[in-house]
Order: C-alpha cells, then sequence, then structure tokens
C-alpha cells in the first residue's frame, strides 16, 4: 500500500503569506508586546542578504524561520511549527535548512536565543547539537515598535 503523505515543503518567504505567519508566531507564543511583528517582518525583507523561509503543507504555512550572517555570526531568529505539527521533525527540517543556507554564505557559527525557562525548546537545540555558552546577551532598543 502506498503512502500518501504529503511532505512539507520549505520555501522563501512571500509577502502574501504575512498573514499567516504573523498567526503562527502568535500560536507558538513568540510575539511579544514591545516587538511589531509586522515591522520585524518589514525589516527582515530589506536585508538583502538574510533567509526568510516558510514551511507550507497542503498550501498552508506551518512553519517560518529568519537567518541572517554578518560576516561574524550567524543568527537564528523566530523558529516556529505549528503547535498540531509540532514533534513531526519539522523544526529540524527548518533548521538544518538554515543551516545549509547559511554555511553556504561561508557562516562559520550561529548564535540564538532562546528564553528563560523554556526548557522544551533548549532541549529541543541541544538534541541539535546547540550548547549554552557563557556569553550574556545584552540589548538596547533602539526603534520603539509601539
Amino acid at each position: 500500500m502506498m503512502d500518501d503523505a504529503k511532505e512539507p515543503a520549505i520555501i522563501p518567504y512571500d509577502d502574501g503569506m504575512r498573514q499567516d505567519v504573523v498567526a503562527l508566531w502568535d500560536a507558538c507564543g513568540l510575539t511579544r508586546p514591545w516587538n511589531d511583528p509586522n515591522k520585524d517582518i518589514d525589516r527582515k525583507l530589506a536585508d538583502p542578504l538574510g533567509g526568510f523561509f516558510v514551511m507550507v503543507l497542503d498550501d498552508r504555512v506551518i512553519g517560518s524561520v529568519m537567518a541572517g550572517y554578518d560576516g561574524h555570526r550567524g543568527a537564528i531568529y523566530y523558529l516556529s511549527v505549528d503547535p498540531q505539527h509540532q514533534s513531526a521533525g519539522y523544526g529540524r527540517q527548518l533548521m538544518d535548512h538554515c543551516e545549509a543556507f547559511l554555511i553556504g554564505q561561508g557562516c562559520p557559527k550561529i548564535n540564538l536565543f532562546v528564553r528563560h525557562g523554556n526548557e522544551a525548546v533548549k532541549k529541543f537545540y541541544q538534541d541539535l547539537g546547540y550548547s549554552e555558552e557563557t556569553a550574556v546577551p545584552f540589548g538596547k532598543r533602539l526603534i520603539p515598535d509601539i
């Protein structure tokens, strides 16, 4: 018997997907009141070197991720998989895609952030070979989103 299950596709973001991507981020708990997700998308679209990818299954956005490279380190943001599709290996596929994208740009290392207390996500990245580092991230808001 043939398996008719479809595999998702990872494709570049298209702005016609904006509402679906923002809804996905909301469903995954990635949005915050002080970060306007539409402004983050606009900023990413202005980045000529970075990657913004979505995972589509049956014409529906079920995942997304942003990747960037500044010549020193790569970065991953907004990795998300629809809660109904989590634990199916799709997050790993998105990360594999980003790693290949960044390697193609000559990127030697990736940094990413996990919010304190998010043990499930920490374990996800640890299972992919990432480790917690001793550096402490600092930040300063230059342009308010609200």
